[in-house]
């Protein structure tokens, strides 16, 4: 009932109402074919969880001392590294992505023009973002920190009727 014009109601009144019905339609179409994003957490490993941990505690050490790789440079570091349990190039992909899940590592993109290169690099151990504000909420309460409705009255402002 929602494509057909029958019934007078759903999708194409909706698309008449913005008065563009093909790009409408067509971008409800597009929206409705993507397939999902991979859920990152459900991730298998294609080994045993300590044995996953293993290596990537080996990865994220790559990680640490190196900066950020890209997936050929990964391969590279580990190969050079001497990184067991690594079966293949593909193995490792896995593994990155698992470790993304964990919240080990993240994905960057750098583009530069029209190509794009992907970096994985590790996460923060300590946000900035997280101890600033008990920092402030600490600061606020040793200044005696006044809302902004108090500022107002001091600076007399007036009721233009009165």
């Amino acid at each position: 009932m929602w494509f057909a014009g029958g019934g007078g109601g759903g999708l194409r009144k909706l698309c008449r109402a913005t008065s563009n019905e093909l790009s409408c339609s067509s971008l409800f179409v597009r929206y409705m074919s993507r397939e999902r994003a991979v859920n990152v957490r459900k991730i298998n490993p294609k080994v045993s969880i300590p044995e996953a941990n293993l290596i990537s505690s080996s990865l994220y050490d790559l990680f640490k001392q190196h900066g950020p790789l890209s997936v050929p440079n990964t391969w590279l570091r580990a190969q050079e590294a001497g990184v067991s349990g690594l079966n293949s190039k593909t193995h490792m992909k896995l593994l990155l992505k698992w470790m993304r899940g964990r919240k080990m590592l993240k994905l960057i993109c750098n583009q530069v023009g029209s190509s794009k290169k992907f970096f994985h690099t590790i996460l923060p151990d300590d946000d900035p973002q997280q101890d600033q504000p008990i920092a402030a909420a600490t600061d606020n309460k040793k200044q005696g920190f006044k809302r902004s409705g108090d500022k107002n009255k001091k600076q007399g402002f007036k009721r233009k009727g009165k």
